[in-house]
């Protein structure tokens, strides 16, 4: 992997902020129905030589715990996006089918991991007593349930999310799982239905999407959904986070992070989660958000 450093930080942090602020004076009129937004901000990194695509993808799977990892040539999409690759590794998955048998596992509610075993197993405690963080968590489970209901019977779900570890952060994450009314409804039409899910856009789903486009723009391929379907209609897809887009002459990637804000946020907390979640990207390019001093 050549060297990499951030060239540009789109916005900039104090920009992100303003951003989280907008969001909230919206989150806290009484007289707006959005109850969550997930607002996305990334780093444009330059490297010293190109940027093997095959080899970032390596990095990333050998890091994760599960093994996820895509990379995606985006050529198809057309002109801006000829030679351009998607790179990433997602602990989210959107949705699985096999059979009749369907899988979901959102993750919402999020903190940074820190070295110290005591404190951080304290850090994971505290995430699952968060009134904030569990809030928002229930959004996500609860907007994926009614979008399941329509096409699955026997839904299952427990009644309290579950710790998440990963490398440099716990997440909240809820298992939920059904059986299809049709076996016609492909993995492809589940990802459809589904996407984009409360974890990645915010709730209602339209006020959500309207919010991240009048305060972020465009956000490309990043909270995209991600995977394959069979013949058979057997498939999995995950969430396009964790992720970053190699340019065509793979010189530079930008790499992107987001959050979920709600009217119980901290703007400087959605911050420092924005940083900690580039973390898994930053480490597999050898690169800091920040240059030491």
């Amino acid at each position: 992997m050549p060297e990499c450093s951030v060239l540009d930080r789109l916005p900039s942090p104090d920009g992100h902020l303003r951003a989280v602020g907008s969001a909230l004076r919206r989150l806290r009129s009484p007289d707006d129905p959005l109850t969550k937004v997930v607002l996305a901000r990334s780093l444009v990194l330059g490297a010293r030589g190109p940027i093997p695509p095959a080899a970032l993808l390596h990095r990333l799977v050998a890091s994760d715990p599960a093994g996820n990892g895509f990379c995606v040539d985006l050529t198809p999409a057309g002109a801006p996006h000829l030679g351009r690759t998607l790179v990433g590794s997602s602990p989210e998955l959107l949705v699985r089918r096999s059979g009749r048998e369907v899988s979901c596992f959102p993750l919402a509610g999020t903190a940074a991991r820190v070295p110290d075993p005591e404190q951080d197993a304290a850090v994971a405690q505290s995430l699952t007593r968060s009134v904030k963080d569990l809030g928002e968590h229930a959004i996500v489970v609860e907007g994926l349930r009614k979008s399941l209901g329509a096409l699955c019977e026997d839904l299952r779900a427990p009644s309290a999310p579950q710790l998440v570890r990963a490398p440099a952060l716990w997440h909240l994450g809820t298992p939920v799982t059904g059986t299809l009314r049709s076996e016609r409804t492909t993995a492809l039409d589940l990802a459809l239905a589904l996407h984009p899910t409360a974890a990645v856009c915010g709730h209602p789903r339209a006020h959500a999407r309207d919010a991240i486009a009048e305060i972020e723009g465009d956000r490309g391929f990043y909270a995209g959904a991600v995977g394959w379907c069979d013949a058979q209609g057997d498939g999995e897809w995950m969430v396009a986070i964790r992720c970053g887009e190699i340019a065509a002459d793979r010189r530079s990637i930008r790499v992107f992070a987001g959050g979920g804000i709600v009217a119980q946020s901290d703007p400087q907390a959605e911050l420092d989660e924005t940083s900690a979640k580039f973390t898994p990207m930053l480490t597999a390019l050898g690169a800091t958000e920040h240059a030491p001093a």
